[in-house]
């Protein structure tokens, strides 16, 4: 390997943390390599019809400049930008990721990453699925949420047989038209699921452990400038939405990493936690059976196929509910066993909390020159990590540390991330 390779940067992922990670990178001067299908994990693990949960003034992704926002790509198609009350739809957050990449990260390359590894005399050797390999001084891990995928034990066994498998697993509902399928949870992924089966023609029950469904209200304007000096100052906007808890949320992500560990955990399960949007609670009530306060006990195949559930029920009783499948909507637990490009040794080598990498102030890992953004990095910030609009504060971190590393211009990279301290 030649002494430019091993001084790449790389950057593993074409979503929106790692577009961002990558235009930010390039700003610097930071010559970079970045992998990946543009955009799969929305469009080969959302289902069609779906839409952003988030509102259109929180769903851009991060450029060092603008114009390359959401609302710039509506005007480049001849649209006035949304306002909070139009919901973006998936397939227009597609097309608008790729008209990012092409844009500001031409230089994708769209090939999958095999394996990542330490090289013996420091850097990372990587290793591509079309045979190249190659040495890396950082790489920056922006591989989405897909590999977080979580189903709980009392269903997992099921999901070899096909019986059972995640909301991450469908693009097209349509296939269950028909059939009685179990959606189990009670966030927008399991609710907008529901919805979408039922108007695909499928039966759906949703089977949640809360004892009531919630939705968030709908905004009372169509831009939060044009809302009451009051309304402002009581509930002032942020990116996450309105009110000083996720103001707090939005802008202190650096101050939430130093919250004492189970103080993280309860705001990241508790903030912006299992709810419908509010846009969606005409497709849900009354339209299909929700059985809320229900936990599930057990789940077999049935001889002639399908599933039986046994549920205790709110009051402790027992119910029994059968399927022809069942759908997980039960979010994402970070876990980096999980992300097999990254070789077991390095894994290991990786300190953790709860599963989760450890990150300095900077998304760096234990490892120097690891770094991490996106859902792997919600434990250590918070919950503006699970939306698209944390990319802009990661990435900014990320590539000022980067850049610092490696002296500024003329570094090459290849997403990978910074020095700070720990």
């Amino acid at each position: 390997m030649s002494p430019e390779q091993e001084e790449l940067v790389t950057v593993v992922g074409a979503g929106p943390y790692g577009l961002a990670a990558a235009a930010h990178l390039k700003s610097r001067k930071v010559p970079l390599r970045v992998f990946g299908e543009p955009m799969d994990g929305w469009r080969s693990h959302m289902p069609e019809g779906m839409y952003l949960k988030s509102s259109p003034f929180s769903s851009s992704i991060s450029a060092p400049e603008p114009g390359w926002g959401l609302a710039d790509f509506c005007v480049s198609e001849g649209r006035p930008p949304r306002g909070e009350r139009a919901p973006v739809p998936i397939a227009e957050f597609i097309r608008y990721g790729l008209w990012f990449q092409q844009h500001c990260v031409p230089e994708l390359e769209r090939v999958a990453v095999r394996r990542i590894e330490k090289a013996p005399g420091g850097g990372f050797r990587v290793v591509l699925d079309s045979g190249e390999e190659f040495g890396s001084r950082a790489v920056v891990v922006a591989t989405g949420i897909v590999e977080f995928a979580h189903v709980p034990p009392v269903l997992a066994r099921l999901r070899e047989g096909g019986l059972v498998s995640h909301t991450a697993d469908h693009v097209d509902l349509s296939r269950f038209e028909g059939q009685d399928v179990v959606v189990v949870g009670a966030g927008q992924s399991a609710l907008e699921s529901a919805a979408l089966l039922h108007e695909a023609g499928a039966l759906p029950t949703v089977v949640a452990r809360a004892g009531s469904v919630v939705f968030g209200s709908p905004p009372p304007v169509d831009r939060p400038v044009e809302r009451s000096l009051r309304e402002r100052l009581m509930y002032p906007n942020s990116l996450l939405g309105d009110g000083w808890p996720l103001v707090a949320c939005s802008r202190g992500p650096a101050l939430y990493r130093h919250l004492p560990g189970p103080v993280r955990a309860h705001f990241l399960r508790t903030v912006l936690g299992p709810y419908g949007a509010w846009w969606l609670r005409d497709r849900v009530d009354g339209r299909f059976s929700v059985r809320r306060g229900c936990r599930i006990r057990s789940a077999v195949p049935e001889a002639g196929g399908g599933v039986r559930l046994q549920l205790e029920g709110p009051a402790g009783d027992a119910l029994t509910l059968r399927a022809d499948h069942v759908i997980a909507g039960t979010g994402y637990r970070v876990d980096l066993d999980r992300l097999e490009l990254l070789s077991p040794g390095l894994r290991r080598e990786v300190a953790r909390t709860a599963g989760a990498p450890r990150l300095s102030a900077d998304f760096e890992a234990s490892v120097p020159g690891l770094y991490f953004t996106g859902l792997a990095a919600a434990p250590t910030f918070g919950p503006l990590l699970r939306f698209v609009s944390g990319a802009g504060f990661a990435a900014r971190r990320i590539s000022a540390a980067v850049s610092e590393r490696g002296g500024g211009a003329g570094v090459l990279t290849r997403v990978a991330g910074g020095a700070a301290a720990w």
